[in-house]
């Protein structure tokens, strides 16, 4: 302070022709706060200027600067602190005349939680002591960390006095899961409490200071290596002083030779003594302090006393714009300009609100509405080494000027140590995130960072961390294992590759085989008796329409498409009329056949070859129409069926008009009934002409395995709905082509003898002669 006064008095440019003077007053204990508050108000004990003063620099401590300032309120004195952060002070209803150069415990406390949020700390603990700064700090860390999804495990006030208290303190310290420590204490009171703390194997934790006493590296030692190394806070910013360092490493004993302060100061330097002792060297007062090493002869840089240096230049900058005007009024303020000598109190009061200025250090200094100052701070991280001594270092800083999202920088490439051993940034969280694929839900009886994590329920995903709710994968998507990401579903349909569908290909091309082969037996072998039998052409038209049932079930295998699905039941629905046709028609002429072997009968002109051709051409007809009905009104589509399994979806043909399918198979069964009935009722004609009992057990196979389709047809899932449709195409197309050809077949290949007329014609029995 005395070197920023001379400086300013040395200036010309700055409050010309005016001079600063001062007055030094003991503000520690209550009493001399009093006494001192009271003479600064009186002006007494004045040292060579005017005795009024114009304003009031102090206190370092807040509780004091909040009793000083209730007295200097009521006299409207500005008072202006260097160290008084408690965020407190900037009532400007209870504290109208304060001010402050040094970051109020507001942005400090904000800067500490954006630090914690930063690295992810979100469960910590918190020591403080008592007193103002730290009561007040404490409370303001928990509102705001609260904000920002910060937990506090515990919040343990630490007395000196009180050996309960501290033993509390080591126990929560051993049993606590938080990894990160806030220590909110003052520098007197962390000093008290690291000493107690050296005898206690407390390892793990990260620590985290304050601006009060995380740049005081004489705390550190080797035995307070195990808790101070990497701990980290935030500091006044450095700042050097141009003038200072010499200002302070010239003075001698004899500059203030009534301080007792100053000869003690001296004698623990150069460990001396002013007064005769055997146990020391008399002090000649000339000694260097350039010599001596400590924190007093550091004066590279400054942190606390660049707030005193902004406070002094603060006054002078006021009582220079109070002082400087040109014309009737203050153009900065619109007040009436004053001589030096009409100088008050109130009038410095209302300029300093308006002070806007930047030192010759480049400190900028100005005030809100609040009284409080541009707040900046040093983002600082103790390495120590094995010796005990430490390097406070620079990795960071925090600055309010800077937008929101800038404020908070830390430095790049630069090393930082962590504390508790650690080689990585250290976890302290209560519950790690919930991973995605969960959900998160907040436990009543618990702090909200110890939440609950609940997997997401089935078809719903989360692809974020701590998600608050799973969502609902859309229709054609399903959720991974993990459940944090939704896939297409996988498409399921009757394929040739698997084995189902190979199979029933197989089987298809089999028959298909099998039909050709006996279309070649029957060719090679048409001028015998047992295929001219009972028409020839209706065999062969069989054959035919044989064939094609066993290539349409090829239809339903494979994806379906548009035209697939308007081909396989309209193919199926027509192969299989003109199979049954021709399959009524043998029936008919095998009755057609018994009734004219009886004397005066000769039925068989009604039912010749022209009326058998025509009778399966009509049949045929009738599904015809039926098929192109189904197709111009409603036909079959390809359909995602995504109802019966949720984690897949079915291709599959949906009917269109449902109507349109059942009167294709009901008329397919109606054929089918009425020539099992015939069959059934041609059952026992004579041998030689009795088509009829292999055409009824076919018949009966066909209408077993139609009538069992049904059931399965409706109850088959997926894929299955499909191969039950191919297997009852297959079952009966086998049905027909085995009871009526093979019979025949083996007459041909194995029995030839028997395939003459007279051997089909000696089975006649008399009657029917």
């Amino acid at each position: 302070m005395i070197f920023t006064v001379e400086e300013i008095n040395r200036d010309n440019t700055l409050l010309p022709g005016v001079s600063l003077g001062y007055r030094l007053y003991n503000g520690c204990g209550s009493e001399n706060l009093i006494r001192a508050a009271i003479e600064a108000v009186n002006g007494e004990d004045s040292r060579g200027c005017s005795s009024k003063i114009q304003a009031v620099l102090g206190h370092s401590s807040s509780g004091v600067s909040k009793v000083i300032n209730r007295i200097l309120s009521s006299l409207s004195i500005p008072q202006v602190s260097h160290l008084s952060t408690c965020a407190c002070l900037s009532d400007k209803r209870q504290y109208p005349t304060f001010f402050r150069t040094v970051p109020s415990d507001r942005f400090q406390i904000t800067g500490l939680v954006q630090l914690m949020k930063y690295f992810d700390w979100r469960w910590v603990g918190i020591i403080y002591s008592t007193g103002l700064y730290s009561e007040e700090g404490t409370t303001e860390f928990v509102k705001d960390a609260g904000k920002e999804g910060i937990c506090v495990e515990y919040s343990l006030l630490y007395s000196k006095s009180n050996e309960k208290r501290f033993d509390t303190v080591i126990a929560t310290l051993r049993k606590s899961s938080a990894k990160v420590v806030l220590l909110f204490m003052s520098f007197y009171y962390v000093k008290i409490f690291l000493a107690k703390m050296e005898t206690y194997n407390i390892t793990g934790k990260q620590w985290v200071g304050t601006e009060s006493w995380i740049t005081q590296a004489h705390l550190a030692s080797v035995d307070t290596k195990h808790i101070l190394q990497g701990a980290m806070g935030f500091a006044l910013p450095q700042a050097s002083i141009p003038g200072l360092g010499d200002f302070l490493l010239s003075l001698k004993p004899s500059d203030e030779p009534q301080s007792d302060v100053v000869k003690a100061f001296w004698e623990k330097f150069f460990d001396c003594s002013f007064s005769p002792s055997n146990t020391s060297t008399m002090c000649t007062g000339t000694e260097d302090l350039r010599t001596v090493s400590n924190d007093y002869t550091d004066v590279e840089f400054f942190r606390a006393e660049n707030n005193v240096y902004k406070a002094v230049y603060l006054l002078a900058y006021a009582l220079h714009a109070l002082l400087q005007c040109q014309n009737d009024s203050n153009p900065t303020t619109g007040k009436p300009c004053v001589s030096k000598d009409e100088v008050q109190p109130k009038l410095v009061l209302e300029h300093i609100k308006y002070v806007n200025f930047t030192t010759v250090n480049g400190a900028k200094v100005s005030f809100d509405e609040n009284g409080d100052s541009i707040a900046q701070y040093d983002l600082v991280n103790w390495q120590m080494t094995d010796n005990g001594s430490v390097e406070i270092v620079n990795i960071g800083q925090y600055d309010t000027s800077f937008p929101d999202g800038e404020k908070f920088k830390l430095k790049k490439d630069t090393k930082i140590v962590w504390g508790g051993n650690n080689n990585e940034v250290p976890r302290s969280v209560c519950r790690e995130p919930c991973p995605p694929g969960t959900r998160k839900a907040i436990n009543k009886n618990k702090p909200v960072c110890c939440f609950d994590c609940f997997e997401c329920p089935e078809g719903t995903i989360s692809n974020q961390t701590n998600s608050p709710d799973c969502l609902i994968c859309p229709p054609e998507f399903w959720p991974n294992e993990k459940r944090d990401r939704c896939l297409p579903k996988p498409t399921e349909y009757l394929s040739y590759k698997e084995i189902m569908g190979a199979l029933l290909t197989g089987f298809g091309l089999v028959g298909v085989f099998l039909s050709l082969l006996i279309s070649v037996i029957f060719l090679t072998h048409k001028e015998t008796p047992i295929v001219r039998a009972n028409n020839s052409e209706l065999s062969f038209l069989l054959l035919l329409s044989l064939k094609l049932c066993f290539l349409c079930s090829l239809t339903f295998i494979g994806q379906p498409t548009e035209w697939s699905c308007m081909l396989r039941h309209t193919a199926f629905g027509i192969t299989f009329v003109l199979c049954i046709s021709c399959v009524l028609g043998k029936t008919i002429v095998v009755l057609m056949a018994f009734k004219a072997t009886l004397p005066g009968r000769n039925v068989m002109k009604w039912f010749g070859p022209a009326q058998q051709r025509l009778s399966v051409l009509t049949f045929t007809l009738i599904q015809v129409v039926i098929c192109i009905l189904w197709l111009t009104i409603n036909p079959p589509f390809p359909f995602k069926n995504m109802n019966h399994y949720k984690e897949k979806i079915i291709l599959e043909c949906a009917l269109g008009s449902p109507v349109g399918f059942w009167a294709v198979l009901g008329y397919i069964g109606l054929l089918a009934v009425l020539c099992f009935i015939l069959a059934f009722l041609a059952r026992k004609l004579p041998d030689s002409f009795n088509e009829a009992k292999l055409i009824t057990f076919s018949m009966l196979i066909f209408c077993a395995v139609w009538i069992t389709f049904i059931p399965a047809y409706v109850s088959s899932p997926g894929k299955f709905t499909v191969a039950v449709e191919i297997f009852a195409i297959l079952a009966s197309s086998f049905g027909l082509l085995v009871c009526i050809f093979v019979p025949k077949c083996y007459i041909i290949i194995f029995r030839p003898e028997q395939n003459s007329k007279k051997h089909l014609m000696g089975k006649i029995p008399p009657r029917t002669l």
